[in-house]
């Protein structure tokens, strides 16, 4: 999947701006993610619940993110960096659930499903290069086997953990990457000496 990395006249932005391209990635690599789940025989009827899976992508996704700028971008850079993705990734998944399913109320339950997967996955281990750990994987994967119809329902979590989740690390580590080098020519602050792994933005 090619994402996209560089704004358009390619001079370095805010972390807000850059959090703002990188939600359009997540969305697209969510979307992919679902693709592939259908692709490979597991079972989606109705737009509802695609998004319903892309939510629980866009959450993994978040959590991904977040662990991957720790020891990048300072404390207080990261959480304002994390906490921009998380709410612009609402809003694209919001605005998509009112195009399909009519008027709502959807944007409460949607930041509630994010802080609760952030708080979850929180405890799950995580390190580079390897990614998120067998615990991580396995988490994501029971979530989105509860939202995918019956048809082959078992071999769901298998396929996430083995196959979805890290593909859909891989190209989020590319998009993180080329985001975060914008950012960083335009002078934030880092934190070179940083180690170890972090909680979800808040």
């Amino acid at each position: 999947m090619r994402v996209r990395t560089r704004f358009k006249n390619r001079k370095p932005r805010s972390l807000e701006e850059a959090a703002g391209v990188l939600a359009f990635n997540l969305w697209r690599i969510a979307c992919q993610g679902v693709l592939d789940l259908e692709n490979e025989g597991f079972q989606t009827d109705t737009q509802r619940q695609r998004l319903d899976i892309i939510a629980e992508f866009l959450g993994f996704l978040v959590h991904v993110t977040d662990r991957m700028v720790y020891g990048r971008l300072d404390e207080a850079d990261r959480r304002r960096f994390v906490t921009a993705l998380a709410l612009r990734s609402i809003e694209i998944l919001v605005d998509n659930l009112r195009d399909v399913c009519g008027p709502g109320e959807y944007r409460e339950e949607a930041i509630a499903r994010m802080n609760e997967r952030l708080a979850d996955y929180a405890g799950y281990e995580y390190g580079e290069p390897e990614g998120p750990g067998f615990g991580f994987r396995r988490r994501f994967g029971d979530l989105v086997q509860a939202l995918v119809g019956p048809k082959d329902r078992q071999w769901v979590q298998s396929y996430i953990m083995d196959v979805g989740a890290p593909e859909a690390v891989e190209t989020l580590r590319k998009a993180v990457r080329g985001v975060l080098a914008q950012v960083e020519a335009g002078g934030q602050r880092k934190t070179p000496d940083a180690a170890g792994t972090s909680g979800a933005g808040s």
